[in-house]
Order: C-alpha cells, then sequence, then structure tokens
C-alpha cells in the first residue's frame, strides 16, 4: 500500500506584475500554468496589479501594485515596475526569495535548476544581449531577496529628477548599476537558459521573409520577447512598428517581414 508523501520544501515564490490593459487573466493565466507545468518544487505565484482581472485562476495571490512616489514622472510605466518591486514590504515576501518573470515570455523546459541556482543573497539576472561587456542586466527575469533593494526605491523617490535626465527610460541600465554599487558586480544566470525570439530564433535579416523562425536551442529554459514581435505576432509572422510605414526606412520594412513561428503554440499554453 503506497503511502502519501508530504514535499516539506520551502515554496518558490514567483512573482509578475502587469498595469492597464497590456495583459488580461488569461495572459496570466497562462504564464502561471506553465510555471506550474514546468517544476517540481511547491509554487506559491504573486501578481501586482490595480487592475479587476475576472477570470484569474484561484492559485494566483494578487496583491496591489507596488506605490512609487512618482510625481515629477508621473506615468513611467518602466520605474513604476523596476522601483515598485524593490520596497521592502512586498507583500508577505520581506526577507524570501523571489522569482520575478515577465509576462510575455514562453518557457520551454524545466525551472528547477533556475530555482535551485540562487546561493547566496545575490541579485541575479539575464546577462543582456543588446549590450556588450557584464554591466548591464536584461530584465525578462530576476531573482533577489524582497527587502534586499530597498536602497534603490528610496534613492529613486529622493534622486528621480537625476536619474531620469542619466537613464532615461532605460530603468534596467538603473536597476544593474544599483545592484553593481551594493554588490560589487553582476551575477548571470547560465546564458544557455535564456534566449531572444528577436536575437536566437529569427533567421538573417535577408532571408528571414522566406525562412520559418528556428527553435531555440536545446536546454533553453525560457524564451525572451521584448519589445517587438511581441509573442502573438511572432506567432502570425508580423513585427508591429509605426502606423505610418514612411516613418520607417526600406532596409527596416523589408527585416520586419518574416515567416510565422507556429511551434510556439506548443508551448504558449
Amino acid at each position: 500500500m503506497s503511502q502519501l508523501t508530504t514535499d516539506t520544501r520551502e515554496p518558490v515564490n514567483v512573482i509578475c506584475i502587469q498595469w492597464g490593459t497590456a495583459y488580461l487573466a488569461e495572459d496570466i493565466n497562462r504564464l502561471f500554468s506553465m510555471v506550474s507545468r514546468h517544476t517540481t518544487h511547491p509554487l506559491r505565484f504573486y501578481l501586482f496589479s490595480n487592475e479587476n482581472l475576472p477570470g484569474l485562476a484561484p492559485e494566483i495571490i494578487q496583491h496591489p501594485e507596488p506605490g512609487v512616489d512618482l510625481p515629477q514622472a508621473k506615468g513611467n510605466l518602466n520605474y513604476r515596475k523596476t522601483v515598485g518591486l524593490c520596497t521592502p514590504n512586498l507583500a508577505d515576501l520581506q526577507g524570501k526569495r523571489v522569482f520575478f518573470f515577465d509576462i510575455d515570455i514562453v518557457i520551454m523546459s524545466n525551472l528547477d535548476a533556475l530555482f535551485d541556482y540562487p546561493k547566496d543573497e545575490r541579485f541575479y539576472i539575464i546577462n543582456d544581449w543588446n549590450t556588450k561587456g557584464d554591466h548591464v542586466g536584461q530584465a525578462t527575469c530576476y531573482s533577489f531577496i524582497v527587502g534586499s533593494l530597498a536602497y534603490i526605491k528610496e534613492h529613486f523617490e529622493q534622486n528621480q529628477d537625476a536619474v531620469i535626465a542619466r537613464y532615461g527610460t532605460a530603468t534596467q541600465q538603473y536597476l544593474s548599476a544599483k545592484v553593481i554599487e551594493k554588490f560589487g558586480r553582476m551575477e548571470f544566470w547560465p546564458a544557455e537558459w535564456f534566449q531572444s525570439f528577436k536575437f536566437h530564433c529569427l533567421a538573417p535579416i535577408f532571408i528571414r521573409r522566406f525562412v520559418t523562425p528556428k527553435m531555440p536551442k536545446p536546454g533553453t529554459l525560457v524564451l525572451a520577447f521584448h519589445g517587438n514581435p511581441n509573442i502573438q505576432d511572432a506567432i502570425a509572422g508580423r513585427w508591429q512598428g509605426p502606423t505610418n510605414a514612411k516613418q520607417e526606412s526600406r532596409l527596416k520594412r523589408f527585416y520586419k517581414k518574416f515567416r510565422p513561428a507556429r511551434w510556439i503554440m506548443d508551448y504558449w499554453k
């Protein structure tokens, strides 16, 4: 006769943030489903949003979006997310490690290695694909101890004019600089765990309209969609851009043509 076993491991705390109408309950549910299917760890999944989202999966723990004092940068959603998640009183997570995921990702394989990877109090993030060197993180997925980044929120709220003058909307650069200021360096996830649809799946410019985007390399855990095209557009084979095509060069109009990547639908569910 088999006996029931109880998993005594601490739950993994996964967080995401949503505002406005950019994402619906079905998008949050899809992310929750992908994470749930791709880990053996007990899971607590948090959504931070001020929106009413009918149809949200009952397992998802919803809290209001973290407050940020933005009187001079009102409407700057980039800082609302990046700085807001640095709050020391993030739900009931004070002192706990959390794993942040953007909503517009596709999980390709088991995440247990990622959840087991952090071994100390440090901040972990993707090494940015757009930047040479080891000084900027790509914020599709990062992990930290809640409370350890409270100084970033305090600094931004006290110096937001100077921060915005220096970084503009480049919140990843600001976050990275402040992390390095505290920890001395960036800690990156293994490079093979994360791939970018735009950089790693699309064919070279002059043939991409004739070639289906390739799947990411074996060993990829997460496929990121940052900027354009987004997931729906990648599946459909389109690249959203300025509504007025005259705003774009001929080269841009050429390379923004590619074939549908329908294989994404096998994972994005």
